[in-house]
């Protein structure tokens, strides 16, 4: 009984907890907006990635990938690192992937001492005895900005935003989060932004990275507000079609297209509620597949001009997913409560995962016919211009491939061992070091990669 009424005191004190924990931090769209500075015009070599997310597991074994391409000869005198141009991220990768983005592949060799190497969990609450801690979790989670966001804020990105990112040409980084009121992906770039009539220049780095590593009820989700009346919202060209014209994408379609109709009318309500990424996918590869649909190109989200110069693609998928988690196959009794629904979790999360990955590849392929038909069929004066640029240029000349990097490419002894290691804010650096050294291990071993170097190398 004292228990229930206990219960019964914090569900109350829940009820009063209306405030937000995460106010927006977005502003409304600027009469200015910086523009990302230019990619170099005669870049052929375009090397792709997506970081799944995982916690300071997925951030070390992204961060090893990278610096394993980093050891990737390109053409004379530059590695495949100097060709990222690209990299989608959710939850724990985001991590990498911001860093990255801001500080480029010279800056990234403090990333191990600056972020793998600190606690991200100092300030974080965890116990559930606390009645304050339970009134925050029935009023969205257990922790907030204050907690965690400030770490991030104060300590890892220094109070960077995206003008900072948008300085560099490449990479472009798309951070991920899950848009849980409309079920979609939330990736944190130009184009979204303007969908909300919001500025992402001003918008701090680690706000974005905060909501895509905002694991429900543990993290309050972080609140975006839209501005209806600041600019007016065109509706995208892959929505502006019938209700009755149905393809595969179709579902898909009416999601997003509620989405930007509800962005335009205040009635609707003006905020929206974003967590972990990996809730859409974990990979990041749902955010590619929205932007291919609403903007209808053959080439987008890859830029007009970098589709019509780029001869090589290499997309490499790193997924730093954990494997079984449990042993429950050895006695009748169990799982337990918690167990179970963790289990749930994890089990939705590795399913949609699996998805994503296996409709990926064959959008990539159409992805690719889709540009060769393209730029087949530009205007005999801008091929010119393009030959001009490069006198080896060819229309059909273009070639995508995929590849995935995981725990699952290393050796069984050393798959089981990384898989053993928690999806935490806090490693022991003995750990850090082992998921490093495997990303570079796994890039150094994966035959996509090695092909892809050598053809760079000689040219072909």
């Amino acid at each position: 009984m004292r228990a229930l009424l206990l219960l019964c005191t914090c569900l109350l004190l829940a009820a009063c907890a209306s405030a937000p924990m995460n106010p927006p931090r977005n502003k409304p769209a600027a009469a200015q907006t910086m523009q990302r500075a230019p990619m170099p015009l005669d870049a052929d070599t375009v090397v792709a990635l997506s970081f799944s997310g995982g916690g300071l597991r997925a951030a070390a074994f992204s961060y090893g990938v990278l610096e394993g391409l980093r050891e990737q000869a390109s053409t004379p005198g530059r590695s495949l690192l100097d060709e990222v141009s690209f990299i989608t991220s959710v939850s724990g990768g985001s991590l990498t992937s911001a860093y990255f983005g801001l500080h480029g592949a010279e800056g990234l060799r403090e990333f191990r001492d600056k972020v793998l190497l600190r606690d991200g969990e100092a300030n974080l609450r965890f116990s559930l005895f606390n009645p304050n801690n339970l009134r925050r979790l029935f009023a969205g989670g257990l922790n907030d900005r204050s907690d965690f966001n400030d770490w991030l804020e104060k300590d890892v990105f220094k109070g960077a935003t995206f003008a900072d990112m948008l300085k560099r040409p490449r990479p472009v980084v798309w951070i991920s989060a899950s848009n849980v009121q409309y079920r979609l992906a939330f990736p944190f770039h130009e184009r979204t932004f303007d969908a909300l009539c919001s500025d992402l220049a001003s918008y701090p780095v680690s706000e974005a990275v905060a909501a895509s590593m905002a694991v429900p009820l543990f993290f309050a989700p972080v609140v975006v507000e839209r501005f209806p009346d600041a600019c007016k919202v065109q509706l995208p060209p892959g929505l502006a079609v019938r209700r009755d014209e149905r393809d595969d994408q179709h579902r898909l379609r009416l999601a997003l297209a509620r989405l930007f109709r509800d962005n335009v009318d205040s009635k609707t309500g003006r905020y929206l509620k974003l967590v972990d990424g990996g809730l859409t996918d974990n990979l990041g590869l749902v955010a590619i597949l929205q932007s291919r649909v609403l903007l209808n190109t053959p080439y987008g989200p890859i830029p007009e001009q970098d589709a019509a110069t780029m001869r090589r693609l290499l997309f490499i998928v790193v997924d730093a997913g954990q494997g079984p988690s449990a042993d429950w196959a050895r006695e009748v009794a169990g799982p337990s409560g918690v167990d179970i629904a963790s289990g749930a979790v994890d089990t939705a999360i590795e399913s949609t995962m699996r998805m994503s990955y296996a409709s990926f590849l064959p959008m990539v392929r159409n992805w690719e016919r889709d540009l060769v038909t393209y730029r087949c069929s530009l205007s005999d004066e801008r091929k010119a211009a393009l030959r001009a640029l490069n006198p080896e240029w060819r229309c059909e000349d273009i070639h995508f491939s995929v590849t995935q990097i995981s725990f699952a490419d290393l050796s069984e002894a050393d798959e089981v061992a990384l898989n053993a290691i928690p999806t935490r804010l806090k490693l022991p650096a003995a750990q850090v070091d082992q998921l490093i050294a495997a990303g570079r291990r796994a890039v150094a071993e994966d035959r996509a990669v090695q092909r892809f170097s050598t053809a760079v190398q000689r040219g072909e």
